[in-house]
């Protein structure tokens, strides 16, 4: 053999050992990494809610257009309010108007009305004394023969209707001394709660006719127009929730056991590598699926994963839905730090 061929045979070996060296790095490199995190390759999905007014009425404007970004609470559009603020206005009146019986039940019989009933017992008393009197005197007229006996019999009549009288104006002096019935009272009372309960159905109402943002968001569809009948079944917006949104990404069964929910990850895309965004896994499937093909290779479609989302803080508006992404969770973190619901960075 040739020094040529000696040496070209020596340089490949030592190719060979080279390469092997490599390799051989990588993986010890590689599988210390895996030790620390688990790296999970997904696509940004987004969650989508459709805004309907919570009334029938025609729309009256709309204030907002597609792509237009939405704050929680915004204003967005509203409903023709005449009929709704007349209604409002009726029974405001009807409670108005309640009230007032209510509390003049409540305060009792008034002193003027008191002393007014005990004058027409007086003035009833001496109606029936006069008439007392009458009679005594048109009976001795007739037992005389100077009157008819029919003239006895008028005054009998009007005695008795005095006494009457007198006996009504006792029972209603006693009425106003004693005041309301306990019972009216109890009942006023109740006709002004059914009318302060049709109050605040008319007030939510009126409240319904102004559709508001529950969330922040994006709008991507408007559906409606100003002039069309608005109802409960048809939504007049599709929202795109933008912040949070979540990572769509699946595990493998081998390392399920190693995320828990809530650990935190660190989010990152091939549009802005130099950027990290602040995640947590907010939702590990309780099922297993075959992996999707969309997403794989032939040698791996039959292998059963679980899916996890991972939320992700969107404050730029710069992820955006399809959008393939790296997801890293680090295993070294504690349980303590864990973003749960009723977190406040959840």
């Amino acid at each position: 053999m040739t020094k040529s061929r000696k040496y070209k045979l020596l340089l490949v070996v030592l190719v060979i050992i080279s390469v092997l060296a490599a390799i051989l790095y990588w993986k010890s490199h590689h599988t210390e990494k895996s030790d620390q995190q688990i790296v999970l390759y997904g696509n940004v999905d987004i969650r989508q809610v459709q805004l309907a007014f919570n009334g029938n009425q025609r729309i009256a404007n709309i204030l907002v257009k597609e792509g237009d970004i939405v704050k929680e609470g915004q204003l967005m559009a509203t409903l023709d309010k005449q009929r709704l603020e007349a209604l409002v206005g009726n029974r405001e009146a009807k409670v108005a108007a309640q009230n007032q019986v209510v509390n003049r039940m409540i305060a009792g019989t008034r002193k003027e009305e008191i002393r007014k009933a005990r004058a027409d017992v007086e003035k009833a008393k001496a109606e029936a004394q006069v008439a007392e009197l009458t009679a005594h005197r048109v009976k001795y007229l007739v037992n005389k023969g100077a009157l008819s006996q029919q003239k006895e019999d008028d005054s009998l009549a009007d005695f008795k209707a005095a006494k009457a009288r007198l006996k009504a104006a006792d029972e209603i002096l006693e009425l106003a001394i004693a005041g309301p019935r306990k019972e009216d009272i109890h009942e006023a009372k109740a006709t002004l709660r059914a009318y302060e309960e049709d109050l605040s159905l008319a007030l939510r109402e009126l409240a319904d006719a102004d559709l508001v943002a529950p969330l922040d968001g994006v709008i991507e569809n408007r559906l409606l127009e100003p002039g069309d009948m608005a109802s409960p079944e048809k939504p007049v917006f599709t929202v795109a929730i933008t912040d949070p949104m979540w990572v769509r990404a699946y595990l493998s069964e081998t390392d399920l056991g190693k995320i828990k929910y809530g650990m935190k990850a660190i989010v990152t895309t091939d549009s802005y590598p130099d950027k990290r965004y602040e995640g947590w896994v907010g939702f590990i499937s309780p099922t297993a699926e075959f992996t999707p093909k969309s997403v794989e290779t032939r040698e791996v479609r039959t292998k059963l994963v679980y899916q996890v989302r991972v939320f992700v803080r969107n404050p730029q508006g710069e992820l955006l839905l399809g959008m393939p992404a790296v997801v890293k969770i680090p295993l070294n973190q504690p349980l303590s730090e864990a973003i749960l619901p009723g977190n406040k960075a959840y």
